[in-house]
């Protein structure tokens, strides 16, 4: 009785142990490949940043569920943005209508500047108190949730949003921000971004200067 006990309960602990294969992997691969891309992109590393990208759309595409794919798109157009490359989301566009999500419409939305008070709810929670300051030009507030924001995506984002009402502390916040974390592409477009707004000539110079040598 003991040893079919015991043959029982070594069944079931390994039956317990076993390994298995989580059922959404294909979008933790596509998550992290992203994530790469992100920082690959915002640090200048093209090649590997569009390798990146790829690995992202495809492991996303192995799903019927395609809001992981739209989520990748919105990603890439949000990332453009925030370093002042245009860009209209169109590849998220174009399957936004077999997606059907208020939180990537939403969001979509918020970063094309075309978000009403009624769905800022959709929105995640460290936008939210952002776009309420924006809507009713409670910039000064703005400026503050921006400098507050945990993610430096979401910081960059944001700043590039409400350009020409980002105060110049800000500016220099997170020009100093980026290079703290080496993001190159990130760097040159904020020190770009000091020079337009900077009236004091030495200042420009210096600015210039800067960014000259990170180009050479």
């Amino acid at each position: 009785m003991i040893k079919v006990l015991l043959l029982l309960f070594l069944l079931l602990f390994f039956s317990s142990c076993s390994f298995k294969s989580p059922q959404n992997e294909w979008q933790k691969k596509s998550s992290n490949a992203f994530s790469s891309y992100t920082k690959n992109f915002l640090s200048n590393n093209s090649s590997l940043a569009e390798n990146d990208l790829n690995r992202a759309i495809k492991h996303a595409k192995q799903s019927a569920d395609l809001k992981q794919l739209a989520g990748v798109y919105l990603g890439k157009c949000a990332l453009n943005i925030s370093v002042g490359i245009e860009d209209s989301c169109q590849k998220y566009l174009e399957i936004s209508d077999v997606v059907k999500s208020k939180k990537l419409d939403s969001y979509y939305k918020f970063i094309t500047h075309s978000i009403s008070k009624g769905e800022i709810q959709y929105l995640p929670q460290n936008y939210q108190e952002y776009i309420l300051n924006i809507q009713s030009s409670n910039f000064k507030e703005a400026n503050k949730n921006i400098l507050n924001m945990q993610r430096v995506t979401s910081t960059l984002l944001c700043a590039v949003l409400i350009e020409k009402n980002l105060e110049s502390s800000s500016r220099e916040k997170i020009t100093k921000l980026v290079s703290f974390y080496g993001y190159k592409k990130a760097v040159l477009f904020w020190l770009n971004e000091q020079k337009k707004y900077e009236i004091d000539k030495e200042k420009r110079r210096v600015i210039d200067k800067k960014i000259s040598i990170l180009n050479y």
